[in-house]
């Protein structure tokens, strides 16, 4: 069987954790963040996670992890 390849634009957008888990970006955080609080501008810049359902998705486009 032929190895499968890694889809390109889900590797720049997402990381896989130790345990498992999809890591990504949020978004609002790119330009314009003058009139955005401090506040909201910190909470933006943790990490999110992505749902189960779409964890399965991402399982197919990234094969390897």
């Amino acid at each position: 069987m032929p190895k499968l390849k890694t889809n390109s634009g889900a590797k720049k957008r997402f990381r896989f954790t130790k345990n498992g888990k999809v890591k990504r970006a949020r978004a609002q955080r790119r330009h314009i963040l003058t009139s955005k609080g401090n506040a909201q501008k910190r909470r933006l810049s943790t990490p999110a996670y992505v749902s189960e359902k779409d964890e399965l998705k991402l399982s197919k486009l990234m094969p390897y992890g």
